[in-house]
């Protein structure tokens, strides 16, 4: 890890209009800074924000107010278009259900962003299959995912994540979908990833378990920001964590 910031937020707020009338306000001066090959969690209950925090932090929705700049640009005020261009370029995604093509072989699947970016179908394919083997996959690459496992689907989903050579990877819930061997294994190599590559990864999550992968973990309750540090020892910090924002 350098001393590089990738991401900054300062006093991000989100409020959602609702069909009554008004607004619902979901995040509180979400404020935090992430460098370069950190490795961290952001947790917290079901509803708590965590979510939306994520996707802002990814370029998939906007804030209602506060600033966000992501290596020096500044998110805030960049177009649709523009933000399309800033999540292919920096940021690959590995979502709890995959969102792989069932019709597409894997090396298809894998190969999908980089048609986004104009890359020729050779140094496509060369690329994908170097993916592939990385996450040990390269005998599948003519499967469908149907005809895979769920660890599987996911590490095909992080071979995709990769293909774009991602400075910085979101992974919602990546463990959600699978059983608690699968999932650890795959934790293993977010954990390699980072260790060995230097890949910044940012995990949302609401199990502690899994936080514990992580080198820090920032903490959301009710759209506040209640814990930002190293990872506790007990998850009873984090608890506690939440008993005093009650107060």
């Amino acid at each position: 890890m350098n001393n590089t910031n990738i991401i900054v937020l300062n006093k991000i707020n989100k409020s959602f209009p609702l069909t009554i009338g008004g607004t619902q306000q979901v995040l509180f001066d979400i404020t935090f800074t992430i460098k370069s090959g950190e490795f961290v969690a952001i947790m917290g209950p079901s509803g708590s924000g965590k979510s939306t925090c994520m996707n802002i932090v990814g370029a998939l929705d906007s804030a209602t107010s506060g600033t966000y700049e992501l290596y020096g640009k500044d998110i805030t005020t960049m177009t649709a278009d523009d933000l399309a261009t800033v999540r292919n370029e920096y940021i690959g995604f590995v979502f709890q259900n995959f969102n792989l093509l069932s019709k597409r072989t894997i090396l298809d699947n894998v190969m999908l962003p980089l048609l986004y970016r104009g890359m020729n179908i050779n140094d496509r394919i060369r690329r994908s299959r170097e993916m592939l083997k990385l996450v040990g996959l390269e005998k599948f690459e003519t499967y469908f995912p149907t005809q895979l496992s769920g660890g599987m689907k996911q590490r095909v989903a992080i071979a995709r994540a990769l293909a774009g050579n991602p400075k910085l990877i979101l992974a919602d819930e990546p463990t959600g979908s699978l059983d608690s061997k699968m999932g650890n294994e795959i934790l293993k190599f977010f954990e390699k990833l980072n260790r060995d590559f230097g890949i910044t990864i940012i995990m949302i999550t609401h199990e502690f378990e899994i936080a514990q992968y992580a080198r820090r973990i920032i903490h959301i309750y009710d759209g506040h920001i209640t814990y930002d540090g190293v990872v506790p020892k007990s998850e009873k910090t984090l608890l506690d964590s939440e008993k005093r924002h009650k107060k």
